[in-house]
C-alpha cells in the first residue's frame, strides 16, 4: 500500500504530542493507521520467525537439559557463550467439564466435599442475559458487574456511514 509523502513514520509518531496527531486530517489518519497495520503485521512476522529461529538454534541443547533433568515442562536454564538461555516450555492444562462434574458427584456422594478439589465458574453470557424477560433481568442485576473496555476506533476511507 502506497502511503502519502507527508505520512508520519511509526518512529515519528513516538516523539509527537498526540493533541498533533489528534489534529491531522481524517484522510492522513487513514493512512497512518494503515501503515501502523503493516508494521504490526511485519513486526509479528519477525517476532515469530526469531521464535522459530530461537527454537531451531537451541532444540537439541533443550532436550538435553530437559532429559538430564527430568523436566518435560517448565524453565530450564543453560549458557550459550557466555549467554545465560532460559527456555520455557508451559503447561496447557484442560479439564473434560462432563468427566469432572461426575467426578465431583461421586465425591458428594461419598460425603466429602468435592469444592475443596474442583473449582466451579457461573457465568451469563450477556446475548442470554439481555434475551430475559425484564422481571428475571431484574433478579440476575445483582450479581452482574459491568467494566467498560478501552475504546477502540477504525476509520475507513470511502465507506458511508451505517
Amino acid at each position: 500500500m502506497s502511503f502519502p509523502q507527508n505520512t508520519p513514520s511509526v518512529d515519528d509518531m513516538l516523539s509527537m504530542p498526540v493533541t498533533d496527531l489528534a489534529l491531522m486530517p481524517s484522510s492522513l489518519l487513514v493512512a497512518i493507521q494503515a501503515e501502523i497495520d503493516v508494521a504490526a503485521d511485519r513486526m509479528k512476522t519477525v517476532t515469530e520467525r526469531f521464535a522459530l529461529a530461537l527454537e531451531v538454534r537451541y532444540a537439541a541443547r533443550t532436550s538435553e537439559c530437559r532429559n538430564h533433568e527430568e523436566k518435560k515442562t517448565g524453565t530450564i536454564r543453560f549458557e550459550d557463550n557466555g549467554v545465560v538461555v532460559i527456555a520455557d516450555l508451559p503447561k496447557r492444562i484442560t479439564w473434560d467439564q462432563a468427566q469432572l462434574a461426575q467426578i465431583a458427584e461421586n465425591i458428594a456422594s461419598a460425603g466429602e466435599d468435592p469444592t475443596e478439589f474442583i473449582e466451579t465458574t457461573l457465568k451469563v453470557s450477556e446475548r442470554k442475559y439481555t434475551a430475559l424477560p425484564e422481571s428475571w433481568r431484574k433478579g440476575f442485576e445483582p450479581a452482574r458487574t459491568v467494566r467498560i473496555g478501552k475504546p477502540k476506533f477504525r476509520l475507513v476511507l470511502g465507506e458511508e456511514v451505517r
